[in-house]
């Protein structure tokens, strides 16, 4: 039994000779981000600002739009709850309350009391600026290092032109999804943060699998030029990345449609570093390697040139 295939092993696309368009793509995108940033940043969520987390337990299953209803009608600010471990534990978040550290307490006073005594009080704190400050600065530190590790290792699998090219994609990746929050005013958060991390490690995982072929191929066809042979290594990849991505991408378009508010910004983060990276991995990560020092084995002279013909699928 033949093993299913969705693209055909004769494909011959030219992904290269798009390659000017795909830069323009890129640069407005980078372009759009930084300007976004810099003029309307990004909509903190109360792990970043602060404010006061109470989780609570009911011997009865309750309902979330209800309970959020309620919530809302005490005019504390934004409010963000959480189902956890079932439908009877909840955690629920407000906005840091002007008005000092008596402001948080009348806060967590006024939850408990509209709670009342059908939930059990399981843990109440007020998460400070000073904690909201360093979680910020933790999470962006953290995915700072995961690009950098990320462009150590494919340094060291393969060569520098590798790792810098993968350094650049994931940084591209990464900064796409995070332009995308701060254009529509996402709320931000540390869910999202852990989106980032799992964007950048899917993202270098897709990059790894063409730079492999990219790299077999640079020993079986030493005379064929650059851009033809990072065309035919993409073409070999295409049927995998399809498949992968295809399947992923369903996976977490399910929990963008029936997650519910609580996953909704997650999944989203998840949906569009998903394309993101698959697009990248061929259009900025192999791409990059056409403008770098030659990344041809010692002695072989690179020719990236786009005229050269690459040999037969079957070859």
């Amino acid at each position: 039994m033949r093993p299913l295939r969705l693209i055909p092993d004769d494909t011959a696309f030219r992904a290269m000779r798009w390659r000017g368009l795909a830069f323009a793509i890129t640069i407005l995108t980078l372009l759009a981000t930084v300007t976004s940033l810099a003029t309307r940043g990004l909509a903190l969520g109360l792990d970043f600002t602060g404010g006061v987390l109470v989780e609570a337990r009911r011997n009865a299953p309750f309902e979330i739009a209800q309970l959020r209803a309620q919530l809302t009608g005490l005019q504390l600010g934004e409010v963000s709850m959480q189902a956890f471990g079932g439908d009877r534990d909840v955690m629920i978040r407000v906005q840091q309350q002007p008005g000092g550290a008596e402001a948080q307490m009348r806060a967590v006073s006024a939850i408990t009391a509209m709670l009342g005594s059908n939930f059990e009080i399981r843990r109440s704190e007020v998460v400070g600026p000073q904690v909201s400050r360093e979680l910020l600065r933790d999470g962006v530190v953290s995915a700072l290092l995961a690009v950098l590790l990320i462009g150590i290792y494919v340094w060291f699998r393969f060569e520098w032109q590798f790792g810098l090219s993968a350094v650049l994609t994931t940084f591209h990746d990464v900064i796409a999804v995070v332009g995308l929050f701060s254009l529509f005013q996402l709320e931000f958060n540390l869910t999202i943060v852990a989106a980032l991390l799992t964007v950048a490690g899917y993202s270098v995982n897709d990059t790894v699998v063409v730079f492999d072929r990219v790299r077999e191929n640079r020993r079986r066809y030493k005379t064929l030029g650059l851009s033809a042979l990072i065309d035919r290594s993409v073409n070999q990849t295409l049927s995998r990345t399809v498949m992968t991505s295809g399947t992923t991408l369903l996976a977490v378009l399910a929990l963008l449609v029936f997650g519910g508010p609580v996953l909704r910004n997650f999944s989203l983060a998840l949906v569009v570093g998903l394309v993101v990276g698959t697009y990248s991995s061929v259009y900025v990560a192999s791409a990059l390697l056409l403008y770098m020092p030659s990344p041809q084995p010692s002695g072989e002279p690179s020719r990236p040139d786009d005229g050269a013909a690459a040999p037969a699928p079957g070859d």
